[in-house]
């Protein structure tokens, strides 16, 4: 009985030896999605960037943005406006731009380095962005922090930062709650320049300087005008002066 009963208790205790001398198996970590970084992709996970998609496929900056980002160690910053950002413009604004334009104010949104929200800190202004360098002052950005706050200044617009969408330590993406206007593409210098008041009076001109059939003829001042001079009246008048001297002498 005694054997009987010793030999579960021992079967018992080498098990719990055993359990505990084994250590525990560590959690998989899953791995990261395969493959090369997609701007699109990053954008249409987001959603609210249909516009901006729209846009990058159709200048082909897309393809250029992911090229940089697959093929060299140079890290990227993308401003992405939201759908409502774009919806908010004056109707036609996109549609008034040429093909080169539109390359312009999508490489306006994008920072050829990558800034994380801290080294916004520090960051030099204004910044260089894809469509032009900051030295020779062309298409220049600036991003100043207040507290955790991001704004971007344009010199046209002033938006702010919502939402950091994507950030892998080479890439990071940014909502910002306006479309990024270049100073070059829609600034006040670019403008057409305004039209002269129809309001202004006519200058009014001698009769002599108006020009034949001109609506200011009725307006000429005619005051003291001599007549016109006619050969036949000067006769008469040479006439009558001899006239009255050969009277004068009979006299």
């Amino acid at each position: 009985m005694l054997k009987q009963v010793q030999f579960p208790f021992l079967l018992f205790v080498i098990v719990c030896l055993h359990c505990t001398t084994t250590p525990a198996r560590s959690q998989a970590v899953s791995p990261a999605p395969s493959g090369p970084t997609n701007i699109t992709a990053i954008l249409e996970k987001a959603g609210q960037y249909t516009t901006l998609i729209r846009l990058l496929k159709s200048t082909q900056e897309a393809d250029q943005i992911n090229t940089q980002l697959n093929n060299s160690n140079q890290g990227l910053t993308i401003f992405a406006p939201t759908d409502n950002a774009f919806s908010s413009l004056k109707p036609g604004t996109l549609n008034s731009l040429t093909d080169q334009q539109k390359v312009q104010l999508v490489q306006f949104h994008v920072l050829p380095s990558f800034y994380s929200t801290a080294q916004f800190q520090t960051a030099s202004n204004p910044l260089r962005t894809q469509a032009g360098g900051s030295s020779d002052g062309e298409f220049p950005l600036n991003v100043t922090a207040s507290g955790n706050q991001l704004n971007v200044t344009t010199g046209v617009v002033d938006a702010s930062v919502a939402n950091n969408i994507y950030t892998d330590n080479r890439l990071a993406v940014y909502q910002v709650d306006q479309v990024l206007l270049p100073l070059e593409l829609f600034g006040t210098a670019a403008s057409p320049a305004p039209a002269p008041s129809s309001t202004k009076p006519a200058k009014r001109v001698s009769g002599a300087d108006a020009p034949s059939g001109s609506s200011d003829d009725a307006s000429v001042n005619t005051s003291g005008a001599k007549g016109p001079h006619h050969p036949a009246a000067a006769a008469i008048s040479v006439g009558v002066a001899v006239s009255v001297a050969f009277c004068s002498l009979l006299l």
